[in-house]
């Protein structure tokens, strides 16, 4: 015959166990059923880890509705023989025959009518076990109590198993979207130690209670980073990052060890990281509740004391170790990352890390070509104010391909000329200098703007370059009267500004065809003259096709810039034009390159200062 009220009983039971979120909320789905069979006069729960230390017991009598709740950490060595294996172990007793060095649930179970116990023992999970006792008497059938016994503890069972479950995918769900989110912060950076900072920042309080990252240089690991979840341990761990020998000499050990090491107890002894009071790992350390001075020593609020663990983690990326990160732990061994998680996070960290490295040596030498395809100097006369200013625009790092130059004639003109070559990279840096000398040398020569061009388009031409280039080159050629004739050449390239003295500004009428296009081109020449103060403006196409968010280029707000920089000195209006052009610039990635004349007035028959070079620093950004 089927009990319709245990099976209702049980049918909620496992309604609840699907709801619940810990099996402590199922008592009171368990333990009422259970009382309402006959026979039954208590149920106690315990509950225990694995250390045989009863943490939790619980006693319900029937009758009452509010039950005796006993949360405790008592040690009970004698409770071994009772722990269960595999399977729950159902037992019968005598409660006069209760020994209670095994048994501390015999204080309530001798308070209860009946003399018999009945008793289930089983294994929650691999750190803890639980069982559930009932004080029966005479009347009861025991095998209905057994039975009835072990199907609640089916359930409390699964109810277990299924929230490590629900709890086990919420934290890979967690690790997995940390992941994510720590690719993507760190990824955003290709500055190293900004990079190295976000690794520290990213992990703390998500993964550990304090982080440190270590760089590993030739001489040895050099610290770069620290975060604690405590203001106050801050600068105790960054002194232990930079200067603890201990700490100094576990890293060197480490070397290339590529699995994660965890330390904690005796293992810290004689760290920054070692417990106030001793190094044991038990409740000794920092049972003082927070007098702890240590780099590790701050506990998380409201979270009761905990022995410091420390995890070691090699930064490892294509083949080769870049550093390493060290996690410090303040929490429950259940919160402590898997050393899977943190490969992972150290494998991304490594990376991203390796990344900015690399960033760093092309950047490096990407400037240092640049540096030597753009003029080292640029020459120096009371005639003519002269500067320029070079931005890169390519976050990649490709080497550019805009030039200039500014080249003494032997006639006492000057001639000044600007460049871009179509593209980036190993073939423009080439096409740069082969442009940029070859103009040079014919310009030097005393060949005339037009011709200059025509024969670097021959060389282009001869020489099959793939890609094609844009230049200007102008010529400024003092007058007795204190102004200079200003011969202007183009071959493609936007037209050149003129910033008069009062503030006005014109564009120098330029056109002509592409240089490496067509064979055997001509280019003529447009002549202007310059006034005392005025000042002659040549830039490539990435000031003028910078792009603001709206859509408009700053080809549009060039002239009013300009003027704004009345009576400005060469230097300061081609150092603020470029900046002005990158702020203003919301897309668009190619260099920027400015070269600037102020003509001075002075006449060519006036007693000059012997020509002297003049080193120029090119913008270099």
């Amino acid at each position: 015959m089927v009990d319709d009220t245990w099976s209702s009983a049980l049918h909620r039971l496992w309604q609840a166990a699907s709801r619940a979120e810990e099996v402590a909320a199922l008592a009171d789905d368990v333990y009422a059923p259970l009382l309402a069979t006959p026979g039954v006069h208590l149920v106690v729960g315990t509950r225990w880890d694995g250390k045989h230390v009863l943490r939790y017991m619980r006693a319900l009598s029937a009758g009452s509705d509010t039950p005796v709740i006993v949360a405790t950490t008592r040690s009970m060595p004698g409770a071994a023989v009772r722990e269960p294996g595999g399977e729950p172990v159902v037992t019968r007793s005598a409660v006069d025959g209760m020994d209670d060095s095994m048994w501390p649930e015999a204080e309530f179970l001798r308070q209860a009518p009946g003399a018999s116990v009945v008793a289930c023992t089983f294994r929650l999970d691999q750190r803890g076990w639980a069982a559930l006792a009932l004080a029966v008497d005479g009347t009861a059938d025991l095998s209905v109590v057994e039975s009835r016994l072990t199907q609640a503890v089916d359930v409390i069972v699964a109810c277990h198993t299924g929230i490590l479950q629900r709890g086990r995918e919420a934290r890979r769900a967690s690790d997995d979207a940390l992941l994510a989110e720590a690719s993507l912060q760190m990824d955003s950076s290709l500055d190293v130690e900004d990079t190295l900072r976000r690794v520290a920042r990213i992990a703390v309080p998500a993964v550990a209670d304090g982080a440190l990252v270590h760089l590993l240089r030739s001489e040895g690991p050099e610290f770069v980073a620290a975060t604690h979840v405590a203001v106050q341990q801050q600068r105790a761990l960054e002194e232990a990052g930079r200067h603890d020998p201990w700490l100094a000499a576990l890293l060197a050990r480490r070397g290339e060890d590529e699995d994660t090491v965890f330390l904690s107890g005796a293992a810290l002894e004689g760290s920054p990281f070692a417990e106030a009071g001793g190094t044991d790992g038990g409740a000794n350390g920092g049972a003082d509740g927070g007098a702890n001075t240590t780099a590790a020593g701050a506990r998380p609020a409201g979270d009761g004391p905990h022995p410091t663990v420390v995890s070691i983690s090699t930064l490892r990326a294509r083949g080769r170790v870049v550093g390493s990160i060290t996690f410090v732990y303040q929490r429950p061994e259940a919160r402590l990352p898997d050393s899977a998680f943190l490969r992972s996070l150290a494998t991304r960290a490594a990376l991203a890390i390796d990344n900015a490295l690399l960033y760093e040596l092309r950047r490096t030498a990407v400037l240092s070509l640049q540096e030597h395809l753009l003029p080292s100097q640029l020459p120096e006369s009371v005639q003519w104010d002269l500067s320029a200013s070079y931005a890169v625009g390519d976050p990649m790092l490709d080497v550019g391909g805009d030039f200039y130059d500014a080249v003494p004639r032997p006639d006492g003109s000057i001639a000044l000329l600007i460049g871009d070559v179509c593209g980036r990279g190993a073939e423009a840096a080439a096409l740069t200098g082969l442009a940029r000398h070859t103009l040079r040398t014919l310009l030097e020569e005393g060949n005339d703007p037009g011709t200059a061009l025509s024969r670097l388009n021959r060389a282009l031409r001869q020489e099959r370059a793939s890609r094609f280039l844009t230049a200007v080159v102008a010529t400024l050629t003092p007058r007795p009267d204190g102004t200079a004739l200003l011969s202007t050449c183009s071959a493609g390239h936007p037209p050149p500004l003129v910033l008069r003295s009062d503030g006005t500004v014109s564009e120098v009428l330029s056109g002509g065809l592409l240089l490496g296009v067509l064979d055997d081109v001509s280019y003529e020449s447009h002549e202007e003259l310059i006034a005392p103060d005025d000042t002659l403006v040549l830039f490539t196409d990435g000031l003028t096709e910078s792009r603001e968010a709206g859509g408009a280029f700053f080809e549009s707000v060039l002239p009013a810039r300009l003027s704004a920089l009345r009576g400005s000195g060469a230097a300061h209006i081609a150092e603020s034009l470029a900046q002005q052009a990158e702020t203003f610039r919301d897309s668009g990635q190619d260099d920027i390159a400015l070269l600037v004349a102020r003509w001075t007035g002075v006449p060519p028959d006036a007693d000059l200062l012997p020509r002297a070079p003049r080193i120029e620093q090119a913008a270099l950004r």
